[in-house]
């Protein structure tokens, strides 16, 4: 061993070779036999040299030490060349390594970081509540009469969210009233006017819950005239069922022009629905009588329009056979004496099973007020779009920047609850405020980063329907989330270029039907608005005019007013003398 820690010392490769020993003497001679050497790499000398130890690889590579300083440095050479060799043996191989493996560490770290942000989620959820159900908000839509209401009061009452003594007294009152089989509507449809026209005018509100989710249900109303109420349902919602009529004629009605179909899945779009699940109601009608060729044509005439809207036929669209009144389909699946040709699951089968939408648990707090009340201090319900919120919290009521405490949160059954998370409606008593000061479309939000309040900000629109040009000046009715606000457009400020896609550098004079462009848009009083690009939900709107839906647009770049409180500030400054 010793002799071979000598030979180390001195370079030599090995004992077992003579060379080396000639090569001591004459130093000259190595480096003419080392150009051999070089040429001999080819046949992989390295991976045998790597798998004999780490005394043979300091053959071939102590060639450059002797040359420049061939006796400063070997005082470490056994651990050096062990050490250098693997690293140059590798070396060629790293150049193409490296990039893949940092563009795969690429992939990798994102996919990691999404898996951890989901643990972290769900850890969160569990600490605050410990096990939960998933809790869906679907709202239903539809032209008027295709039996959204009727379809509603029967999921709460096969779901046990309406008791049967409850719905005997319900059905007692629909006979009574020589309205027999509207009875499972009125469950929903509460007021005396909704009941005696058999329309529903405001969104109506239920909650049920089956064994593996929670749903809150808001029915909205299907005749044009109510159109606004519609949207501030759906802009709550996180799937929408769209109720389709397949009795003859009905169908027509509803999504031929002029009927509530079209606006309505165009509208659920804009208030950021991102899945739709179709209900072909009525097939147990004389004129239908689950008859496969009508459920086929109604299914091809829908399947082009909704894809123009912007949903995924594949992906975002289920279509189910239903009917709503006898309740075939919905909780069980239809019979197949009944139905033959019907192989897909059940209403609440698929509700059940459908994935769950993303929830910004993490996020700060934002819960757009839908309504107010008084009832022993200001109450007000909404959906919370991002955030958790807990009894006791300290929060920030914008646009009029109000301190307010948290003193109660009741959840869909009346209950007080603790805490609640995205996606929950609730009913939040707050402390702090009087409930005149209290409008919807106030947004509650955490006072560490509040909710943008601005009277100016830039949005591309898309014009879908107006009879007339739209000029610089026009004003309109806007749909934001849970807010319907006045609104001018003092500037068009851009047009895109439909065959290129490209902004213009010129702003247009005017925007007609069909046209996208950028438009500076301007309210008389500060709303509460974020870019789309942060806040989906409070970044996409509505321009609504002479009770149609002109444009859908989202907000781009928002327009700052601290320079107006200055101002405001500074006015009513007095300097004594």
């Amino acid at each position: 061993m010793s002799k071979l820690n000598a030979g180390a010392f001195e370079f030599v490769p090995g004992r077992a070779f003579v060379l080396p020993q000639k090569s001591q003497t004459p130093p000259s001679k190595p480096p003419l036999e080392r150009p051999l050497q070089t040429e001999a790499p080819p046949p992989a000398p390295t991976i045998t040299l790597n798998i004999g130890g780490s005394n043979s690889p300091a053959a071939p590579k102590p060639a450059p030490a002797p040359v420049t300083a061939p006796q400063s440095k070997p005082a470490l050479p056994p651990s050096a060349s062990a050490s250098t060799t693997p690293s140059q043996s590798s070396s060629p191989a790293p150049p193409t390594n490296k990039v893949f493996s940092t563009e795969r560490a690429k992939t990798d770290t994102t996919t990691i970081a999404k898996e951890v942000q989901a643990v972290a989620d769900q850890e969160v959820l569990k600490d605050l509540f410990g096990d939960v159900k998933e809790h869906l908000n679907i709202v239903f839509i539809g032209h008027v009469d295709a039996g959204k209401s009727t379809l509603g009061g029967n999921l709460l009452y096969i779901s046990g969210g309406v008791d049967k003594r409850t719905m005997e007294k319900i059905e007692k009152e629909a006979k009574e009233a020589g309205r027999e089989t509207w009875y499972l509507s009125w469950a929903l449809d509460s007021t005396p006017q909704e009941r005696s026209k058999g329309k529903t005018v405001e969104v109506g509100r239920a909650y049920f819950e089956t064994s593996t989710r929670r749903y809150t249900i808001l029915d909205a109303p299907g005749h044009k005239t109510y159109v606004p109420s519609m949207i501030s349902g759906a802009a709550q919602a996180d799937v929408a069922i769209l109720v389709i009529s397949a009795r003859k004629g009905e169908f027509e009605t509803g999504f031929e022009r002029g009927g509530q179909t079209r606006e309505h899945v165009m509208l659920v779009k804009t208030a950021g629905v991102s899945k739709v699940v179709i209900v072909i109601n009525k097939m147990d009608d004389p004129t239908v009588n689950w008859d496969k060729g009508r459920y086929t044509e109604i299914k091809d005439k829908l399947t082009p329009f909704v894809k123009s809207a912007g949903f995924n036929p594949k992906t975002d669209v289920t279509f189910i056979p239903v009917s709503a009144y006898t309740g075939q389909n919905l909780k069980d699946r239809v019979a197949k004496s009944i139905c033959s040709w019907n192989d897909g699951p059940s209403f609440l089968e698929h509700m059940d099973h459908m994935p769950m939408v993303d929830r910004k648990v993490n996020a700060p707090l934002m819960m757009p007020v839908s309504e107010k009340y008084k009832d022993m201090g200001a109450i007000i319900v909404g959906k919370i779009e991002s955030g958790h919120i807990r009894k006791g919290d300290s929060l920030t009521l914008m646009p009029n920047k109000s301190v307010v405490e948290v003193a109660a949160i009741y959840n869909e059954m009346e209950e007080e609850v603790p805490s609640a998370i995205c996606g929950d409606n609730v009913r939040v008593r707050l402390r702090g405020v009087e409930d005149e000061d209290i409008s919807p479309g106030f947004v509650l939000t955490s006072p560490k980063s509040p909710v943008r309040a601005v009277r100016q900000f830039e949005a591309q629109l898309a014009i879908l329907e107006h009879k007339n040009i739209i000029c610089a000046g026009y004003s309109a009715v806007m749909h934001v989330h849970t807010l319907s606000e006045e609104v001018t457009l003092p500037a068009l400020l851009h047009y895109f270029d439909k065959a290129t896609g490209r902004k213009s550098k010129k702003p247009p004079q005017f925007a007609k039907k069909g046209q996208k462009v950028v438009a500076l848009i301007e309210t008389t009083l500060p709303i509460c608005v974020e870019r789309f690009v942060d806040y989906p939900q409070l970044g996409r709107f509505t321009l609504r005019d002479e009770g149609r839906t002109i444009a859908i647009g989202k907000i781009t770049r928002l327009h700052d007013d601290r320079v107006d409180e200055v101002t405001e500030g500074v006015a009513h400054v007095s300097v004594a003398a």
